[in-house]
């Protein structure tokens, strides 16, 4: 099911331990903070509940915008309320404005991630010369998070396709896997009907706007992540005389249709995979699968298919569970130690590492309750796809797939399934040049395995006015990763400077 995601970003660090308590926030001195429309109150339980405690210096605050459920037919009356929260440093000085964050997905919480990312460089987060001077302003789009969520997958349908095999081969085995997604599908269709091609990408692009108008600002800047390339991209086709800085990292190709679209990420994933195992050749003291990594993945999941090891939580770990616990590894090069300690404890019995990392992934809770990202991604993709293939063509793709991309290609095919049997009507978004808006700057990782390197230029050359900057590391998206990065994007952010033309950042 899952595999038809855009990409979804998930923290990449986890700040925790102690730090000086946080002072008392609010507008710096000299800043000129526009309140917008929004009825801002203070949120500390956010972030105390996302990692413990509130960033030193940072102060919190929620508020909500009410959007029409269709920007079409604004007069039914119908709307969704987006939740935000504000992000104040209190050293900033020199105000320019509110960046908004998008961390992908589809599904993903832009609030959780603005939460993450206040914690600073040190941590992987945001530089303290963008709180300097900006707002960060995190929303969770329409049908995510604490934005009206979308829910209508049921935790049992989830736990059964992320746990099944992902390139179900006997026609019995694959009857049975089309039969949950069909399942799912059907479930969103009964509970949302004729609302859902209103969580459409187009739909939250024009949320994007009001949101921007909300927070007081004449002109939108912008950092998306991922799927938040693609909401960003449709924002500067709709209104692109009303950007003032736009950052698009981890490029989607709006141009690519659905299959075109799986099946380079599945050759994303195969390239990711194969620098992982390279990566355990070298440096086979960091890898305790080494030398035959592939080898070491390929038996793993062969064995779960007929003797699983079974979890601590009475779970079975089986080639599903293996199969997502790789697919999360590949998302940050630091990931790759986890999986080669994750499969070494699967051989010896212990299922541990391997749950932690489809967890992260899946965002299963230790309660076997599932996050509404998931059913959130199959609302947005579907409603934003055309040309979805038939059952037959993705069973014929399957097998194809699976010999050009032996360990991800059959489970790309297969992942189309939810949107094949998808009864919504579609909203697809733009695909065309951002007229009139200023330089875009798009970033992509030459490694990247859930957006492929590739879709860089061609978001770039589609939009007709964006700047390549490029990362030459692993893993998916590239800022806030190293200084090289930082600066060319920092620059634009806070100087409008366009990064040097072809500009490609090392590695470390």
């Amino acid at each position: 099911m899952v595999m038809s995601l855009s990409g979804c970003t998930l923290p990449s660090f986890a700040p925790n331990g102690a730090d000086e308590p946080a002072r008392p926030g609010g507008a710096a001195t000299g800043s000129a903070a526009p309140s917008g429309t929004i009825a801002w109150k203070p949120c500390p339980e956010i972030p105390r509940e996302l990692v413990g405690r509130a960033a030193s210096g940072m102060s919190y605050d929620c508020g909500s915008v009410q959007v029409p459920r269709d920007w079409s037919a604004p007069s039914t009356g119908d709307t969704y309320d987006v939740a935000l929260i504000r992000i104040r440093s209190d050293r900033q000085r020199d105000r320019i404005g509110s960046l908004l964050l998008n961390p992908g997905g589809p599904g993903g919480s832009g609030i959780d991630i603005a939460v993450y990312y206040s914690f600073g460089q040190a941590l992987g987060g945001l530089p303290t010369e963008i709180t300097d001077r900006f707002d960060v302003i995190g929303f969770d789009p329409r049908g995510v998070g604490r934005s009206d969520p979308v829910k209508c997958l049921a935790d049992a349908d989830q736990d059964a396709v992320f746990g099944a095999d992902q390139d179900p081969v006997s026609q019995a085995a694959f009857d049975e896997f089309a039969a949950v997604n069909k399942r799912m599908a059907d479930g969103c269709a009964q509970k949302y009907g004729d609302q859902l091609p209103t969580f459409s990408t187009e739909q939250a692009a024009r949320d994007l706007d009001a949101l921007r108008e909300a927070v007081g600002d004449e002109k939108l800047s912008y950092l998306g992540w991922s799927y938040g390339t693609l909401l960003g991209a449709t924002y500067a086709q709709l209104f692109p005389d009303r950007i003032r800085a736009l950052v698009l990292d981890g490029a989607v190709d709006p141009t690519e249709g659905y299959v075109q679209g799986s099946e380079a990420q599945a050759k994303g994933f195969e390239r990711a995979f194969a620098n992982f195992t390279t990566w355990c050749t070298k440096t086979p003291a960091k890898c305790p699968i080494a030398p035959d990594a592939r080898g070491a993945v390929t038996d793993a999941l062969a064995k779960a298919k007929t003797s699983p090891v079974r979890g601590d939580d009475g779970r079975e770990a089986t080639a599903g569970w293996i199969f997502y616990g790789v697919i999360s590894s590949l998302y940050t090069e630091s990931g790759w130690t986890s999986l080669a300690e994750a499969i070494e404890e699967l051989q010896r019995g212990d299922a541990t590492g391997i749950f932690e990392l489809a967890d992260q992934y899946t965002e299963r809770k230790p309660d076997g309750t599932y996050s509404n990202m998931f059913d959130a991604n199959l609302a947005v993709n579907c409603a934003d796809t055309e040309g979805a293939p038939t059952v037959a063509q993705v069973r014929k793709l399957q097998g194809e797939w699976r010999e050009k991309y032996p360990m991800f290609g059959a489970a790309l095919a297969v992942g189309m399934l939810p949107c094949t049997y998808w009864t919504g009507e579609r909203d697809p978004y733009p695909t065309g040049p951002a007229k009139g808006a200023p330089p875009v700057v798009v970033v992509g990782t030459t490694g990247d395995p859930a957006t492929p390197y590739e879709n860089t230029a061609d978001l770039a050359g589609m939009l007709g006015v964006g700047h390549v900057l490029t990362w030459e590391g692993e893993g998916h998206t590239a800022y806030p990763s190293t200084d090289c990065i930082v600066d060319a994007v920092d620059g634009y952010l806070i100087d409008l400077k366009v990064p040097q033309e072809g500009l490609r950042c090392p590695a470390r």
